[in-house]
């Protein structure tokens, strides 16, 4: 979708300027006029002929031709003839700057719908309303309120909050950061987030994608653009909104560990999305995407002249897994030669207090020249004889010559100043503490290793999807919330995952029935939809061995649960041939709102809500996403073989995450599941099925 008229427009008209200075509107006007903005503007105001020199028309239809965009700045009541007018005069593209819309109420949320479908149906596009304006270096176009234009560059960045953005304005004028566009997204009544990673991803001016958001209109559409994006631009958000308060409320495992953070993560991590986790991240990590190239590979060198900041570096790049380079011998012995005795010669490189910029030049320039040297932190602590400008210039010398990504971290304040802003200038980020940096780094590494990862494509499952409609339709019929363990079972069969011998009893003769046709020996489990905990309600009997074991068992599980549980719904007893023993883990099912289905693997039975050794990923998943989900946790130690022990079958757990994966993304009735525990055998022994648990919508 082309969004031209906003970033690329040849005039623009302002509704509600101000014949004297103050207002938003004539806010807006001065600064579309200031900026440079080379086409012509003409503002609105039905009590003006002349605002600043410049003719005024008393409406829209007034104009002599059709504006490619139009700013409002109305009072909200007055907005939605604006928008009317707009559109039957032909104008495609509007910011409605105007407050006073859906944040402000159900009244406001009312006036905000009429504006949508008035937009809608003659062919505008609104972006707002309640939001700054939007800026374009390129086209010198400030069309907001806002009076700091940064200069142009390569970053685009948008806000969800007004205030942050003026703040970003502010720093990326003042660092000297360079914008192609800055774009406040107000209440995205039209125009949201994957509407602007879209324009910007075919965007020749754009290098770097910013974004700060509390929301995302349409997670499955956000995912498909910020994929496309991110395979030839970086995408950095900041998601404000880490609590997960006010979740529905959910029965299972799954659900109870996957609130709208985890979401986000999935959703983050399967788009290859840079998530950053404090505005100064934010900050960070567009300066160091925007100014320096990828790392080539893993490999940082550190060069400092003192101690203390080396050692905060490395103690930052063992957390976050950057990983130091290992210098070659001709490395250090260069070193050891072009340097003092006292000088430390191995990675970190300390060229001692006493150092000026000369030999820091000479040592950078022998790191560089090291084939295990991909990236280079080089720290500078003020001290007599500290030469911070010329380093930097020395510094930014190795950095243009080599290609290596080089970062800088000058520490301290008006001592090391010019030499910040040196390098800055030669498009060297330099940051006050190594945590950032290396922050940063590892971010730049993270990114890398995603472009160079073959990208997952998800495999189809041969799978009798009818059959589980129709379980899932007779349970709609039920008016149940919750499939039986029974069909729950058959569920699992229809897509290929294999369950032990069983099925429900309703009473004493059909679990007698059961467990002879099984053969002993036998669990038995209660079959509740009310009771998910069975273990810590004692309602679990293994290894029954014989038909009288099989009547008391029936007995003490039912009146347990009633006794326990007197408002449970009880079905019966799931009757199940006991199976040999085996590492029990979980794979479950939760359906977010806005992303759609989580798959979830981890360490089962009664330890997984106590341990959260889980990890999650956004659905369809491939193999290889599947695969990494299983090495993720901590417990893969113990799947792998510990001690002697034999590994578990390590491809029947991929299998049945793939499995699941495809029975969420194809059924949208299904809500939540778990297979609780997923009973897994040596390697080549398969996963059996145990206990599973699907809760439906629709």
């Amino acid at each position: 979708m082309s969004l031209k008229g906003f970033f690329d427009p040849k005039s623009v008209t302002v509704i509600g300027v101000g014949r004297e200075p103050g207002g938003v509107g004539r806010a807006v006007f001065d600064n579309l006029l200031s900026a440079g903005f080379d086409g012509p503007v003409y503002p609105v105001n039905p009590r003006a002929d002349e605002i600043a020199g410049v003719r005024c028309y008393h409406s829209v239809a007034e104009i002599p031709t059709v504006p490619d965009l139009a700013v409002i700045a109305l009072p909200a009541d007055l907005c939605l003839d604006a928008v009317t007018q707009l559109g039957d005069v032909g104008v495609k593209a509007a910011i409605v700057i105007s407050a006073g819309f859906k944040e402000t109420g159900p009244a406001g949320a009312a006036m905000e719908r009429a504006l949508i479908v008035a937009a809608a149906e003659r062919g505008v596009r609104l972006l707002g309303p309640n939001c700054l304006g939007l800026i374009s270096t390129r086209t010198k176009l400030n069309a907001s309120f806002s009076s700091t234009v940064p200069p142009a560059g390569g970053i685009a960045f948008m806000s969800q909050s007004g205030a942050l953005g003026t703040a970003i304005l502010d720093w990326a004028a003042g660092a000297g950061i360079g914008l192609s566009a800055f774009v406040s997204l107000g209440n995205k009544a039209d125009l949201d987030e994957s509407d602007l990673i879209q324009a910007w991803t075919e965007d020749p001016d754009t290098r770097v994608v910013v974004a700060y958001l509390e929301s995302i209109a349409n997670g499955r559409r956000f995912v498909d653009v910020a994929s496309t994006l991110v395979a030839s631009k970086p995408l950095i958000v900041l998601k404000a909104g880490s609590s997960d308060a006010g979740a529905r409320a959910v029965s299972s495992h799954t659900g109870s560990l996957a609130g709208s953070q985890t979401a986000y993560e999935a959703a983050f991590r399967k788009a290859g999305i840079i998530r950053a986790d404090t505005v100064q991240d934010l900050f960070d990590f567009a300066e160091g995407f925007s100014k320096q190239p990828l790392p080539a590979g893993p490999g940082l060198a550190i060069l400092t002249n003192a101690g203390g900041p080396a050692i905060m570096a490395t103690d930052a790049c063992e957390s976050l897994g950057v990983g130091l380079a290992g210098l070659e011998r001709e490395t250090t012995e260069a070193l050891r030669a072009a340097l003092p005795p006292a000088a430390a010669v191995y990675n970190p490189v300390d060229v001692l207090g006493d150092a000026k910029a000369d030999r820091y030049e000479t040592a950078a320039r022998i790191l560089a020249a090291d084939p295990n040297v991909r990236s280079i932190l080089v720290i500078l602590t003020p001290q007599a004889p500290t030469q911070a400008v010329e380093t930097a210039d020395a510094v930014a010398a190795v950095a243009k010559e080599t290609g290596l990504t080089v970062f800088g971290c000058f520490m301290g304040d008006r001592a090391v100043a010019a030499g910040r802003s040196a390098l800055s200038a030669a498009g060297v980020p330099s940051y006050e503490f190594p945590e950032r940096a290396v922050k940063t780094l590892a971010a730049m590494e993270r990114y890398r290793a995603h472009l160079a990862a073959p990208q997952p494509q998800a495999q189809p499952v041969a799978a009798d999807c009818e059959a589980v409609r129709g379980i899932i339709d007779e349970a709609h019929a039920a008016r149940r919330m919750t499939i039986t363990e029974e069909r729950a079972a058959a569920v699992a069969t229809a897509y290929g995952i294999s369950v032990p011998a069983g099925g429900l009893a309703r009473d004493v003769k059909e679990a007698r029935l059961l467990a002879a046709k099984i053969g002993f020996p036998v669990a038995m489990k209660i079959a509740s939809p009310d009771i998910l905990h069975k273990s810590d309600l004692g309602g679990i009997r293994l290894g029954v061995t014989d038909l009288d074991m099989v009547t008391r068992a029936y007995g003490e599980l039912v009146d347990g649960a009633r006794s326990r549980m007197p408002d449970a719904l009880i079905w019966g007893v799931t009757v199940q041939q006991m199976i040999p023993a085996g590492r029990e883990v979980i794979v479950g099912i939760n359906r977010d709102p806005t992303f759609g289905p989580l798959v979830m693997f981890g360490l089962g039975g009664i330890y997984v809500e106590v341990m959260k050794d889980v990890t999650f990923r956004m659905c369809p998943v491939s193999p290889g996403e599947a695969r990494a989900m299983v090495g993720e946790v901590k417990a893969f130690a113990l799947l792998r073989g510990a001690r002697g022990e034999s590994p578990a079958d390590i491809d029947a757990i991929v299998d049945v995450i793939v499995r699941v994966s495809a029975l969420a993304s194809d059924l949208d009735d299904i809500l939540e599941l778990d297979i609780n525990p997923l009973m897994v055998m040596e390697r080549g022994g398969g996963a059996l099925a145990v206990d599973i648990r699907i809760g439906i919508g629709g």
